[in-house]
């Protein structure tokens, strides 16, 4: 039940994108189309697992004074493969997603996810963390995506749905994301009658981007 319980954490309870509103750069600008949001969320996933795993194997051997640019290391190089994959044999969402491929490096799901999770864990309950987490964003992104491609665009996957009703273009522009992404989260508080937000831990123990924040030692939030 544990080993479950760390697999669903992402999809509802801890979803990145929903609950903890983190990689909402990525979310916003590749959730356009459901074939761009799918490609953003396969390639996060697959390097959340990879670097999870591998931090969680180095845990013991990182030095904490250097873990965060070791970590950036580890997840700089699943980045650079996940490119070399997508650039050889689906080109097209490769240039569908342009820069943001590149900057998954910096994405704070996945830095948050290997200070939080991969460096206190197991390797096979880290695998699973990834797994969920990535899965959480996929799905995220998918039910975004599905929203603004059939309001703006007419269609899903590229396959037209109707005809003879003009599209809502602003959808597939950054007000219609906004606007999106804001009734999806109030939507989540609203199914879960906000116990979600309510039980995450407050302070720097429980944010997201401590890893980063220079103020996390010294007990200073800087949010």
């Amino acid at each position: 039940m544990k080993k479950l319980k760390i697999l669903l954490n992402g999809l509802i309870k801890e979803n990145p994108v929903l609950v903890l509103c983190l990689g909402t750069c990525p979310t916003l600008a590749t959730s356009t189309s459901v074939a761009n949001a799918f490609g953003m969320g396969i390639a996060a996933t697959f390097v959340l697992l990879g670097s999870n795993v591998v931090i969680s194997l180095l845990k013991k051997v990182i030095p904490d004074k250097v873990r965060i640019p070791c970590y950036i290391v580890v997840i700089a190089t699943f980045v650079t493969v996940v490119e070399m994959l997508l650039h050889a044999f689906v080109p097209d969402i490769y240039d569908a997603l342009g820069i943001f491929l590149p900057l998954i490096v910096v994405n704070c799901i996945i830095l948050g996810r290997a200070e939080m999770f991969a460096n206190k864990n197991s390797v096979g309950d880290s695998a699973l963390d990834g797994i969920g987490m990535g899965l959480g964003f996929t799905l995220a992104l998918m039910l975004m995506a599905s929203i603004r491609e059939i309001i703006g665009s007419g269609t899903w996957l590229g396959i037209p749905l109707y005809s003879g009703i003009q599209p809502m273009s602003i959808m597939t522009l950054a007000p219609g994301g906004f606007f999106t992404f804001g009734c999806l989260v109030a939507l989540m508080n609203f199914v879960t009658k906000g116990k979600v937000r309510k039980k995450q831990k407050k302070g720097c123990a429980g944010c997201p981007s401590a890893a980063a924040c220079a103020g996390a030692e010294k007990g200073e939030c800087n949010a």
